[in-house]
């Protein structure tokens, strides 16, 4: 963890830095620590903007359907996302856990119109709600960038030295049960520091 900083006169903010099993890493904000049964963790919130790319598929355009694209194909549009995001002056990292945009992304109202609620129908309650930054091609295959307008939260367990490991799933279903009341937490200091 790196030494806190001031930021817009508010309390001091950590640094913290998640390594997925590759190596990749996400540089985070410390959002908020806890203690259960004696070991220490971590709500973690990305300091960069996490992205999601789809992939469409059909040819009608009131069939079409998406998916989120999968780890092997990623590694061969990537270089095309990121020359697509650099036209916007946003540059694309392949971070752990997720992909991030470094710059100033548009304005919500200027992207109004090619605002898309989800991708994957209104059907869905569970549906995230996603702002449309971009459409590329990659060999005849048509693609989106999105990025999801609730925070990315990132849980992790804290060593005695305060470096963060992502979660088991045992270490997860350990506190699971109270997720919800952390999550309702930290959104109401996410909306109090837009205030």
């Amino acid at each position: 963890m790196t030494q806190p900083s001031h930021k817009n006169g508010r309390f001091s903010t950590t640094i913290s830095i998640v390594t997925d099993e590759v190596g990749r890493s996400l540089p985070c904000y410390v959002e908020h620590q806890f203690d259960v049964q004696g070991q220490n963790y971590a709500v973690l919130l990305p300091v960069n903007t996490p992205v999601d790319i789809v992939a469409w598929y059909g040819d009608d355009e009131e069939e079409e359907e998406a998916a989120l694209v999968a780890e092997a194909e990623l590694d061969e549009i990537f270089e095309t996302a990121k020359a697509v995001l650099a036209e916007h002056d946003l540059l694309l990292q392949r971070t752990a856990l997720t992909l991030t945009v470094v710059g100033e992304l548009p304005e919500l109202e200027e992207l109004e119109d090619e605002f898309e609620e989800d991708y994957e129908g209104d059907e869905d309650p569970d549906a995230e709600e996603l702002m449309w930054l971009a459409n590329f091609y990659h060999e005849e295959q048509e693609y989106s960038i999105y990025v999801p307008l609730d925070p990315m939260l990132v849980l992790v367990r804290l060593d005695e030295s305060s470096q963060p490991h992502l979660l088991t799933e045992e270490e997860f279903a350990k506190i699971e049960p109270i997720l919800p009341s952390l999550e309702s937490r930290i959104a109401e200091r996410l909306f109090e520091g837009l205030d």
